[in-house]
């Protein structure tokens, strides 16, 4: 019975916190995925959970990612990627590339002080080229460590939380003295924060959206169980990179089916189950062991995302990229998606929502790939 009322929380608390999140603009500010973890971490370490509770949480991570990636996907218009400028197409480029540089880098600099560091490499790489459903799709191919895995991505909310405040107060106005201006192609004069907002998750589970998101999430389970028939065909030790990285392309490849590509609210109920994921995976967490968390994880963490955007923003210089789709595509990438319009509503640029939506989803796309092949360099390194 207490197994089942666990199972029950997991799945039910995040409908409490987006209906909180819908209703106080203060908690959307927060954000959902920050007040699923919080709500994790609480539930975890006030000795309420049942002796059984690792079984639960162990088939709960193991379920909602792999259902989430292709729903995440389906919606997907892989066809708009060779429309966007070509401008902010070379800066999400430089982007990619820039994270990946230093990581690596910075893997020199902390190697030896931080724990199986190849990983957490890997997990960053992910995180910074897509965002959340890719952390947790390489948490689980590279199997981290739960713990380790929840101090990463709280150091990464700590720092990203700076870094968005340092790009909604001065940056436009910093990049302003290295970069170009943006050239409007046409002015708007509209820009309320209705048209700036950007879908919360809310609302999926409306009667009109039931029967459709029912069929996705049909082809979802579909997915999974090729994938995981695939996986019986290689070593133990690979099955779940060939699990999540099938479930990955098979996600892509159905989002050309307009059939699947149209239905409504998919990426809504994706990202309920990485929701799911996030209260279960934080609830597995020991607080107490934060503070052997050393200050060179914390460290590494900025290095990346602060060292990550001076490189994106000297070799934008370069290509003379301008600072509003430098700054557009960073926070696509660095923040995830759902900021985009936040940073468009700030910097006053209403044209550059769609390509920087754009960027986001790429990222959604390749994170994983591009997450698990740095993280396999790193670890012969």
């Amino acid at each position: 019975m207490a197994a089942i009322l666990l199972a029950l929380f997991y799945v039910i608390s995040p409908a409490i916190i987006l209906y909180l999140c819908n209703k106080f603009s203060v908690l959307n500010k927060i954000g959902a995925v920050l007040l699923a973890y919080a709500t994790g971490l609480i539930l975890g370490n006030i000795g309420i959970l049942p002796d059984n509770a690792e079984q639960v949480q162990n088939m709960m991570t193991t379920i909602t990612i792999p259902l989430a990636i292709p729903l995440l996907l389906f919606s997907a218009n892989i066809k708009t990627w060779f429309t966007i400028a070509g401008k902010t197409m070379l800066s999400m480029v430089i982007a990619l590339i820039s994270v990946v540089i230093v990581v690596f880098i910075g893997f020199f600099i902390f190697k030896g002080e931080i724990n199986e560091l190849w990983k957490i490499g890997g997990l960053l790489v992910g995180l910074y080229s897509g965002g959340t459903p890719n952390l947790a799709s390489i948490k689980m191919i590279l199997n981290v460590d739960p713990e380790a895995f929840i101090i990463t991505h709280t150091f990464d909310m700590i720092i990203s939380a700076i870094y968005l405040l340092f790009l909604l107060t001065i940056g436009q106005k910093v990049f302003w003295y290295i970069l170009p201006k943006y050239k409007n192609l046409y002015k708007t004069k509209d820009q309320s924060e209705k048209d700036l907002s950007f879908n919360n998750y809310w609302g999926f589970w409306h009667k009109k959206y039931r029967i459709p998101l029912l069929a996705a999430l049909g082809i979802s389970v579909l997915i999974f169980g090729i994938a995981g028939g695939l996986s019986f065909l290689v070593p133990e030790n690979s099955q779940m990179i060939v699990v999540i990285l099938t479930i990955t392309t098979l996600g892509i490849i159905s989002s050309f089916i307009p059939q699947i590509n149209k239905i409504a609210k998919t990426f809504d109920l994706g990202m309920y189950l990485i929701l799911i994921f996030s209260v279960v995976i934080a609830s597995m967490a020991d607080i107490e062991k934060f503070n052997g968390s050393a200050p060179e994880l914390l460290a590494y963490i900025t290095f990346v995302i602060f060292g990550a955007l001076f490189l994106h923003v000297l070799l934008s210089r370069l290509f003379k990229i301008d600072a509003d789709t430098v700054m557009i595509t960073s926070t696509a990438l660095i923040c995830s998606p759902p900021f985009v319009p936040v940073i468009a509503g700030a910097i006053k640029n209403k044209e550059i929502i769609i390509s920087g939506l754009t960027v986001g989803i790429i990222g959604y796309a390749i994170g994983n790939y591009l997450g698990f092949f740095v993280a396999e360099i790193l670890k012969f390194m």
